[in-house]
């Protein structure tokens, strides 16, 4: 296991690689023989940060939910290597009618559940996968901190909060003496930057939290696969990223990429991921595979190391 890279989620303790894999492709886009030997591949390569969500995959035809979860607790039945990975999942999208959303009997709820899918008895880091304002933060934050004291979760964390949201958690959870978000798992990448950096990304380095962020190569976008309309037919999802990205400024983003990955012989995803690991406060940005070769590719992006005049050109191309 390569430990030469590794950050800690927030003041947890917990050591995770520099890059985070993205469970929402179990059950979904690979099945389970297929999602079985990337999750060996993954260890292989020191890359044992898993993060799902209770949901994933209810939006795919024929799912209702708990499909990654339970490829991934199958997986960890048969390998016996529940010590060598850090667990993430999350609780608070709706997986039914009437379960939804972030009160406390509900978290119990779905906890139970996620526990059972998983074949574990504990959690490494539980989210909130999104805020929910209809519920007092105090109060999910009180049944965060309880069943982090009965052992069945280690940490908690935060995604798509805002910045203001998650301060006032952060207040209410030094107040009451409960457990305090420890993550933060916001949209990121070169060019979704705005959303992250124009608040939430101070919040975050002020409390010392671990950010790992989704979408970290914009759908696809960032690896240079969609340069023109036409290309919008290379994937389900090439109409909306052509739509959202192929514009001037995506442009000028894949150019900088371009140049960068020619001088160190190496691909735009690469480069893409390799900023944002090298970004103060952003400690392992979420990527998904699907095959061993787009495994491999991610994971020489931990070895890529930019120069600081590359890291500013990046960042001057994408600026907003």
């Amino acid at each position: 296991m390569t430990t030469s890279s590794t950050r800690t989620l927030g003041r947890s303790g917990i050591q995770v690689p520099a890059l985070t894999f993205g469970g929402n492709v179990f059950g979904w886009t690979i099945d389970r023989d297929t999602s079985f030997t990337l999750l060996d591949a993954l260890l292989e390569r020191g890359l044992w940060f898993i993060d799902t969500a209770d949901v994933y995959s209810r939006w795919a035809p024929g799912n209702q939910g708990g499909e990654s979860e339970t490829i991934i607790g199958e997986w960890l039945k048969k390998s016996g290597r529940r010590q060598d990975i850090v667990l993430a999942t999350k609780v608070g999208i709706e997986m039914a009618p009437g379960k939804t959303g972030l009160k406390p009997a509900y978290i119990r709820q779905a906890v139970e559940d996620s526990l059972r899918r998983l074949q574990t008895d504990y959690i490494d880091l539980y989210q909130a996968h999104r805020d929910d304002q209809d519920t007092p933060l105090a109060e999910t934050l009180a049944v965060f901190d309880a069943l982090i004291k009965e052992g069945k979760v280690r940490a908690i964390g935060a995604s798509n909060y805002s910045a203001e949201r998650l301060s006032e958690a952060l207040r209410i959870s030094e107040r009451e003496n409960l457990a305090r978000y420890e993550t933060l798992q916001p949209e990121y990448n070169l060019y979704d930057r705005e959303g992250y950096e124009s608040g939430l990304e101070q919040v975050a380095r002020e409390h010392g939290l671990g950010v790992i962020n989704y979408y970290s190569l914009a759908s696809g976008f960032l690896s240079g696969k969609y340069r023109q309309p036409e290309d919008a037919s290379k994937s389900k999802r090439g109409e909306g990223v052509v739509e959202k990205y192929l514009n001037a400024r995506g442009l000028k983003i894949l150019a900088a990429l371009d140049r960068v990955a020619e001088a160190h012989s190496v691909t735009p995803t690469q480069v893409a991921l390799a900023w944002q690991i090298a970004r103060p406060g952003i400690t392992a940005p979420i990527v998904s595979a699907t095959s061993l070769q787009q495994l491999d590719e991610l994971h020489k992006a931990i070895q890529l190391q930019l120069s600081a005049e590359e890291i500013a050109a990046l960042t001057d191309a994408s600026a907003y």
